[in-house]
């Protein structure tokens, strides 16, 4: 089999990531997927199979090239950390692995060992009690490409939406003060050529939120959107990004709005979330857009509640996998169809 594999991160080993992973590989050929390599956790893996019926053989790898000869056959895992497994019960070793398997899997995406990393659920808390100083997978990937987690952009997708959160992890009441008009002007801009280089939108449309009700309603309850998001909008119309707004969150996800945009650029986190996830919820990816390397991951937690009940839904992780490789397609030509 020609091509590249990908390489996916095992998330926490108490969480649902090591079963959707394996549920993901047994999938393989109705999803059509791409060959892929886990990094670590093999026999972390093979325990989560059998909690979802799988009777699922491992082969251990020393390179990723290797997981091309053994996929159809085996799933393939990197040879190294593993843990015991214990569903829904997270502990220190549990995310020291974690840590372990997304520094693995970053570092072979930015060697080109791989022709993308998909990143399975962490428990962000936990991560931090084994050193972990970001916010986030997002930052971390960012910053071990040499980037500025500002200089990226965290896009959520599925089959009927596209959003951005322009700010993301900071509270409610610190949004106004974090929003300007240059960080608009600059995560348009990514959001803008990462749609034309992993996805092939040869003119993204984009649709901007307004940060208030019924967009400010003109300085009635707001001046954000005359004083910041306007002036944005004007300034990147005149680069000649086709971009619109700001329009009212709440008529922006409709379905007759849908159909008018490709990316809906929104002020904070859940502005974005909700929808994507009411619409999209068991196929929403998370892509960060603005890397040299490819990097996606399935628009959900950990589930440590249902972690080993067999009743997590892999959609999201099946279409992580599908959705880097088609961006590494697009972008590299790295993969087969």
């Amino acid at each position: 089999m020609e091509g590249t594999p990908l390489a996916i991160s095992l998330g926490d080993p108490a969480g649902v990531g090591p079963e959707l992973i394996a549920a993901a590989w047994a999938a393989r050929e109705a999803e059509g997927l791409p060959p892929f390599v886990v990094a670590g956790g093999a026999e972390i893996l093979v325990a989560a199979a059998k909690t979802r019926g799988l009777t699922m053989p491992v082969r251990e790898v020393m390179h990723p090239a290797d997981a091309l000869e053994w996929f159809d056959h085996a799933l393939p895992v990197l040879a190294g950390a593993d843990g015991d497994y214990h569903p829904g019960q997270p502990d220190r070793a549990g995310a020291q692995l974690a840590l372990a398997s997304l520094e693995e899997a970053t570092r072979l995406a930015v060697a080109g060992e791989v022709a993308g990393v998909v990143t399975a659920p962490i428990a962000k808390a936990r991560l931090a009690e084994v050193g972990f100083t970001h916010p986030g997978q997002t930052e971390f990937v960012a910053e071990a490409c040499g980037f500025h987690p500002g200089d990226v952009v965290m896009m959520l997708a599925g089959p009927q939406l596209r959003t951005v959160p322009l700010t993301v992890h900071i509270a409610l009441a610190d949004v106004p003060r974090r929003l300007t008009s240059a960080v608009i002007e600059r995560k348009a801009r990514i959001v803008a050529a990462g749609l034309l280089r992993d996805f092939g939108i040869g003119n993204p449309r984009l649709a901007v939120a307004g940060l208030n009700p019924h967009a400010g309603e003109e300085g009635r309850m707001g001046d954000e959107e005359a004083l910041i998001i306007a002036p944005a909008i004007a300034l990147l119309q005149a680069e000649g990004i086709t971009i619109t707004g700001p329009h009212p969150a709440d008529a922006l996800f409709t379905p007759r709005m849908r159909e008018t945009y490709d990316v809906a650029l929104c002020m904070y986190h859940d502005q974005a979330l909700i929808p994507l996830k009411a619409l999209d919820f068991d196929q929403g990816v998370n892509i960060t857009l603005g890397l040299p390397i490819i990097r996606t991951s399935p628009d959900h937690g950990t589930a440590f509640g249902i972690a080993g009940t067999n009743t997590a839904n892999p959609g999201a992780m099946i279409a992580a996998i599908r959705m880097a490789s088609e961006c590494a397609a697009q972008r590299f030509g790295l993969l087969d169809d």
